[in-house]
């Protein structure tokens, strides 16, 4: 049966698994892994990538990256090309390091950045590399202990995760720490990794099979959006960002040029987080672009998407809204 094409779009969520060849070991040493952790974190910031999880396991490799403006496949024969030449060099081998083909999933953000953030960060814990949770605070191969504030690793966006847990660091540490830890009983999650209908979200115990497909991980609505974005071939990005700015400020009946100003209003809040939401999450834009927009710090903007995520839960005109925006 075909291989299905990859879906490679700038501005998404991707669960990145890169299998060595045979599953052979792609690291013999911590000299082999620190090697490959100074190349990924150098590529991240040259090439503005999010990173918000990473685990190195002996013959295999997890990352969850955002490109925010080339393509995953660019960066990721820049890493693997980097990394095989370097490991062959050093063991004096020759040949294939890699499988053929890395595996990537895109990604809804909500509400699977936090469940891949988890399930990512526990794989050493889950191949019996470490023991504890403790453990794993301090293990240098995974993003978990840079998460902890426990090691340093320049290019991994710690403050979108963080931000999810509480707006006070040491707080949000010690809720992070507790989910991760809420995880360890769930084992193998099949259903973030593996394809069938069943990738569609679950909701209210009953599954989502209007719409899926094995390279994408999210709601009905998601997959739909993507596989749209896929049979046109363009820009994820369609909607120019002045459109939704004006859009969210005609929707809560504010002047466009008050939502860069520094003010309390509630209609300017609503009207933010309604531009994070719709820009950053459904349309690809980078946080930073629209943050630079609205006059507020790039973790305000993931604070704000976070915020309108909520209040579309119990908010239908504003569902409605957004669904003919993004339309």
């Amino acid at each position: 049966m075909p291989r299905h094409a990859r879906l490679d779009i700038p501005g998404v969520l991707q669960h990145v698994i890169v299998r060595g060849i045979e599953k052979r070991r792609i690291f013999l040493d911590n000299r082999d892994r620190s090697l490959f952790v100074d190349r990924l974190s150098n590529l991240l910031l040259e090439t503005d990538t999010d990173c918000f999880a990473w685990a190195l396991l002996p013959n295999h490799i997890h990352l969850l990256l955002r490109p925010n403006h080339d393509k995953l496949s660019t960066f990721m024969r820049r890493l693997l090309t980097g990394h095989a030449v370097t490991f062959n060099l050093r063991h004096k081998r020759s040949g294939h390091l890699f499988q053929n083909r890395y595996k990537s999933i895109i990604c809804e953000e909500e509400p699977y950045l936090l469940e891949l953030v988890r399930y990512i960060h526990l794989n050493p814990l889950r191949a019996g590399l470490i023991t504890t949770i403790d453990q794993l605070d301090r293990y240098q191969w995974s993003g978990h202990a840079i998460l902890m504030g426990k090691r340093a690793f320049p290019g991994q966006n710690t403050s979108e995760v963080l931000l999810r847990f509480s707006a006070t660091l040491s707080t949000a540490r010690s809720n992070y720490k507790a989910f991760v830890a809420g995880g360890i009983s769930m084992g193998k999650r099949d259903d973030l990794i593996g394809g069938g209908l069943r990738r569609s979200l679950q909701s209210k115990n009953v599954w989502e099979i209007t719409a899926s497909d094995e390279r994408i991980l999210g709601t009905g609505v998601f997959v739909e959006n993507i596989k749209k974005h896929e049979r046109i071939c363009g820009p994820l990005t369609a909607i120019p960002l002045d459109a939704i700015i004006q859009a969210a400020a005609s929707f809560y009946g504010t002047d466009p040029k008050h939502l860069a100003e520094k003010t309390r209003k509630r209609v300017v809040a609503d009207a933010r987080c309604l531009i994070s939401y719709v820009a950053v999450r459904r349309m690809g834009y980078n946080g930073q672009e629209v943050a630079e927009r609205l006059n507020v710090t790039r973790s305000g903007v993931s604070k704000a998407a976070q915020r309108a995520q909520s209040l579309l839960e119990c908010e239908s005109s504003l569902r409605d809204f957004i669904n003919k925006l993004t339309s």
